[in-house]
């Protein structure tokens, strides 16, 4: 099952499904400073490349990419507008129209968003991961698996890491478990130090009842300054089952300390193990 972890990341505060809309922004990254990983033409856009109105459409996504970080969403679509009538052509602000209908919970904008943008760019990876993501949250997997594979098939596409991880917490969101175990250790193998890939991993295997295999992913994530409440709790529970007395201690330590009012440390007073 897929959890909602607490404070990680500096955009959006939580580790998982509540946050990927804006980790997928993350996919936005080189586009609003013109790069063109998945361009038709499949050269980077350099400063010669611009005319005008490209430099105008792109100074405005820049500004809407800003607003949309502070929350601050009308703002945002009407500079998405403005670049949009200074280059209609310009795909990356469909692109971010789309994480914006997302935010609001409009599914057919945002879905018509993410089409323009294909429509214009038809090999933009950022897009098809970001398209793959609205299309996992209402369900609609076999088409979601489409995009996800069409964004890691572009050999210009930098960001596979976060394109496996999401799509292993996809089809953990299906009940596909041996296949979100292929595509989160595909993650893992390109980023071992992303604390959402090695959670899920390790909640994965202690389900499964693999308790040394979830102890290696947890401990890494326990043994920085990533920890939080559930990694911390998720590691009580996997040194209890490996009778690791002393570890298992050390890590409730941690958790009263550092996260008294939270629900882990409740069910820690509780002795909820099995929760």
């Amino acid at each position: 099952m897929v959890r909602n972890l607490g404070f990680y990341m500096k955009i959006g505060s939580c580790w998982l499904s509540g946050c990927l809309v804006l980790i997928a922004l993350g996919a936005l990254g080189g586009c609003a400073a013109g790069s063109s990983a998945g361009n038709s033409r499949g050269d980077m856009i350099t400063d010669s490349d611009e005319t005008e109105s490209s430099k105008r459409a792109r100074i405005r996504l820049e500004l809407a990419v800003g607003y949309f970080d502070k929350g601050q969403t009308t703002i945002a679509l009407d500079e998405l507008k403005q670049s949009i009538n200074a280059d209609p052509s310009y795909y990356e602000a469909y692109n971010l129209r789309g994480l914006i209908y997302m935010r609001l919970n409009d599914l057919a904008l945002a879905e018509e968003s993410f089409r323009r943008a294909l429509g214009i760019n038809s090999k933009a990876a950022n897009v098809q991961h970001n398209y793959g993501w609205l299309l996992c949250q209402h369900g609609r997997m076999p088409e979601a698996e489409k995009m996800f594979m069409a964004a890691l098939a572009n050999p210009a596409y930098g960001d596979r890491a976060k394109t496996w991880m999401t799509l292993g917490l996809c089809q953990l969101k299906d009940g596909q478990k041996a296949s979100a175990e292929t595509s989160l250790l595909r993650s893992y193998e390109l980023d071992a130090g992303n604390p959402i890939t090695g959670y899920n991993l390790a909640q994965l295997f202690f389900q499964r009842g693999e308790y040394v295999r979830s102890q290696f992913y947890v401990r890494r994530i326990n043994n920085s300054d990533l920890a939080n409440a559930e990694s911390l709790w998720l590691g009580i529970k996997v040194e209890r089952r490996l009778n690791s007395n002393e570890a298992s201690n050390q890590l409730a330590l941690q958790l009263k300390k550092r996260f008294a009012q939270s629900r882990e440390a409740a069910a820690l007073d509780r002795g909820a193990f099995d929760e």
